[in-house]
């Protein structure tokens, strides 16, 4: 169940980046709504995930695959660049994760 509230959890930190973006400093208050709720909810998955993750490993699971799927969106859906750097800078968050995994946490 941690992995499941960690996927959520990962869904919701990635709308937070998302519509912070779309937020326009605070100023739309639609985007920043739902910036704010996002959050909160990305919040309470992390904290139900950290339940059973020892809370260094949890965190940086959350913060690296949320980071690879706001990079992977943006350039799918917001016309944003991949160039040889930040794909290898996702290859080695990629290999970070595993080896948080490989460590024997959770």
């Amino acid at each position: 169940m941690h992995w499941l509230y960690l996927a959520i959890a990962v869904a919701f930190e990635t709308t937070v980046a998302i519509a912070a973006g779309k937020a326009e400093g605070f100023k739309n208050r639609k985007w920043t709504a739902i910036t704010l709720l996002s959050g909160a909810a990305a919040t309470f998955f992390l904290s139900k995930a950290l339940l059973t993750f020892e809370v260094g490993v949890g965190y940086a699971l959350w913060t690296s695959v949320a980071g690879v799927g706001i990079t992977v969106i943006g350039a799918l859906f917001f016309a944003q660049r991949l160039n040889l750097n930040k794909l290898i800078g996702i290859a080695l968050v990629i290999g970070g994760v595993v080896g948080l995994q490989l460590s024997g946490s959770a």
